[in-house]
């Protein structure tokens, strides 16, 4: 607040791509990524440990899957209706934030108590994957108040938060686990998680001044009628291409490390998990680098179709660990594709930056139906495979149609890339 020449208080606002203000909330935003995120993508080392110790080792390995894909896809798919929510009552986003952090504690802790997967399904999946929308959709409104020309490389950052986590996680739940066991993991990580994640909302404010609501006084509609969404088929066309992206993506989130310990050790397994998540830290900044340099179509595209090579060549014809090393650390890298996620939705949007959050709500809609569909689809093949390969060569353990699976769903992406590239065009000739 500073007084101008007729003494009145005029309120200076963080400059735009740049600044302690911009940067603080990057690296807290990041920090949260980091803690949400980084805790969904770790779920393969508590999916391992469930299918092997009692009391939830005698449960299909479906269920046991659903845990992870249950918190993974509410997340994606609550995005929009909560940015809707958030868009009628900014004046209650800080509040939902701490609601959200409450939830995000009661349920790991609560999980300790767990005896049966259904008990996981509902605390570790659904009531954890609402707050982490609660959480986390704050930042994706917020992103185009602080970042414009940068807005790519703060995503990949910030996205990047997941992979950071999950390199990191692996490696202390596993150590956890086999030290005190499921009931005190889940208690430690209870209560560590919600410090470091309280400490990062501080960090996770507005830029622009919070407009405030008399009793009575009219409020944004949920949905800006000039959005128009439904009627946009760059949207559309986005929206399929992330779907696709994820239906190659998560399979291999929540299937890498049975496979590992499968075909290989468990200690490869937290290893080849571990690559597979930090790899995604340096995909991320890289590709959203590139998509503020370059249309960021062809940025989904190579990601796409690189994507889908190496699921065929190295995951598909693993034979050692060190084929599913290199696999961990290309796919990881190329393969989740949030980064470009900001200069997509700010274009569905129609350049207008305050409605850019909606549309990568909207857009993230189709990723959590993918985050649930993949690994199920997956799980079917797993059963159909019943541990052969396919001509002695492809899949090991049966995973064999899982990486067919995979491998085209990528290839795919990047023919809807190819589809984002000309609606996009046509939509800024119109325009």
């Amino acid at each position: 607040m500073t007084p101008n020449r007729d003494g009145l208080t005029v309120q200076e606002l963080a400059p735009m791509d740049r600044g302690i203000r911009a940067w603080t909330f990057c690296f807290c935003s990041f920090l949260l990524e980091t803690m949400i995120w980084g805790f969904c993508f770790s779920y393969g080392i508590f999916q391992n440990y469930y299918t092997t110790h009692p009391p939830f080792n005698s449960s299909s390995r479906m269920a046991i899957a659903a845990v992870g894909t249950i918190a993974i896809g509410l997340q994606y798919i609550e995005m929009f209706q909560i940015a809707c929510v958030y868009g009628r009552y900014p004046d209650y986003m800080n509040r939902g934030m701490w609601i959200g952090l409450a939830l995000h504690f009661l349920p790991i802790f609560g999980a300790r108590f767990a005896t049966r997967v259904s008990q996981l399904i509902l605390l570790q999946g659904v009531v954890f994957g609402i707050s982490g929308g609660l959480l986390y959709v704050p930042i994706l409104k917020l992103i185009p108040e602080y970042f414009s020309e940068r807005s790519g490389l703060a995503s990949g950052i910030i996205f990047a938060g997941g992979g950071v986590g999950g390199f990191f996680f692996a490696f202390i739940l596993n150590a956890l686990l086999d030290q005190v066991g499921l009931r005190w993991t889940l208690r430690i990580w209870a209560i560590g998680s919600t410090i470091v994640s309280g400490i990062a909302l501080l960090g996770v404010r507005p830029r622009l001044p919070v407009p405030t609501y008399a009793s009575g006084q009219r409020r944004p509609r949920f949905i800006p009628p000039q959005l128009g969404l439904m009627k946009n088929p760059l949207f559309w066309s986005v929206s399929l291409t992330i779907a696709l992206q994820g239906l190659s993506y998560f399979p291999v989130l929540l299937y890498i490390t049975s496979f590992t310990t499968a075909t290989s050790t468990p200690l490869t397994a937290v290893i080849v998990t571990s690559i597979f998540n930090s790899s995604a830290v340096g995909g991320q900044i890289v590709l959203g680098h590139l998509s503020d340099r370059y249309p960021y179509p062809w940025v989904m595209f190579l990601s796409a179709v690189g994507s889908g090579i190496v699921a065929f060549l190295l995951w598909g014809l693993a034979s050692s660990a060190t084929q599913l090393y290199f696999f961990a650390v290309i796919f990881g890298a190329l393969s989740d594709g949030s980064s470009t996620w900001a200069n997509a939705s700010f274009d569905c949007a129609g350049g207008r930056p305050e409605h850019a959050g909606l549309a990568l709500g909207g857009t993230s809609v189709f990723k959590g139906i993918s985050a649930v569909i993949g690994p199920v689809i997956s799980g079917l093949l797993l059963d159909a495979g019943r541990g052969s390969s396919i001509g002695g060569v492809l899949g090991q353990k049966g995973y064999g149609m899982v990486e067919i699976f995979v491998g085209s769903c990528a290839i795919a992406t990047g023919a809807g890339s190819i589809l984002v590239a000309f609606m996009s065009r046509r939509a800024n000739h119109v325009s």
